[in-house]
């Protein structure tokens, strides 16, 4: 069985099909699909998605490229909705959170300054709520980590990781698990086949990020958890080893860093 680590089966591509689409990657052996939030008004949708279909899970929290149209009064009300979710066996993370430095305009100037400010209050909420997280990185790896190291969480997954050999080892050093998902079917993204094939297994989680970042024999068109299997055979190639190990393996190690996750009865 795979675990889809992060999906936004909330967007509006899947609209009028979620829970059609979460059932179908679960006849392809998607056992669990994290759903992560990108801003308050769409935290209910997340977990209402969520508690509609046996193999999904989420995570609460304000992306950052949704940071410059929130205020204090949203990271107050994340910290209310957490508090409420922690009853809810469906609720795993704070996510997605994080740093985007490569959207123009967000990694400069004030905008960078409120980015920095958003994403370390949500890591305060997470480590008052001794909860993993769920971190965006784009560009960032590094300011990401200098968080890491004033504000202590337990851990979480690095999304979409696309860093260094060494920015992944301090990740691992701090408990995180490292993503990786439709990017590393191109043959010619060197770098992120390289991390997936050399890192420690025991460092790798397996995701869609769909609607985006979708797999080389769907791109451009829209991606969808579905699809995971199929992603998880490029990294069984790449790694030399079996879909079957592959599986248990991502899994496992899914497993590990999110200990909220529920398996399907």
């Amino acid at each position: 069985m795979w675990i889809d680590t992060h999906c936004h089966l909330d967007a509006s591509e899947f609209a009028g099909e979620h829970a059609d689409v979460a059932a179908r990657a679960g006849q392809q052996g998607v056992s669990m699909i994290v759903i992560p939030s990108v801003a308050k008004d769409n935290f209910a949708a997340v977990s209402q998605l969520a508690r509609g279909s046996v193999n999904c899970s989420y995570a609460l929290g304000i992306h950052p490229i949704f940071v410059p149209n929130a205020d204090e009064s949203d990271l107050v009300f994340l910290r209310k909705e957490v508090g409420d979710a922690m009853r809810d066996p469906s609720f795993v993370a704070i996510g997605e959170i994080g740093l985007d430095f490569f959207v123009p305009g967000l990694g400069d100037g004030a905008l960078r300054e409120k980015q920095e400010h958003f994403y370390s209050e949500q890591l305060k909420i997470a480590r008052d709520f001794d909860l993993p997280v769920l971190l965006h990185v784009r560009r960032s790896q590094d300011v990401i980590l200098k968080y890491l190291r004033r504000i202590a969480v337990r851990g979480g997954i690095a999304h979409a990781f696309n860093g260094s050999f060494q920015q992944a080892d301090e990740f691992i050093r701090r408990g995180f698990r490292l993503g990786f998902g439709g990017a590393m079917t191109f043959t010619r993204a060197l770098q992120i086949r390289r991390l997936a094939t050399e890192l420690p297994e025991e460092a790798i989680v397996l995701e869609t990020d769909a609607p985006d970042i979708s797999p080389a024999w769907v791109h451009p068109g829209r991606n969808s958890p579905e699809h995971l299997p199929q992603i998880g055979k490029v990294l069984s190639e790449l790694r030399d080893t079996s879909e079957a190990h592959i599986a248990q393996l991502t899994s496992a190690n899914a497993r590990d860093v999110l200990p909220r996750l529920i398996h399907p009865a």
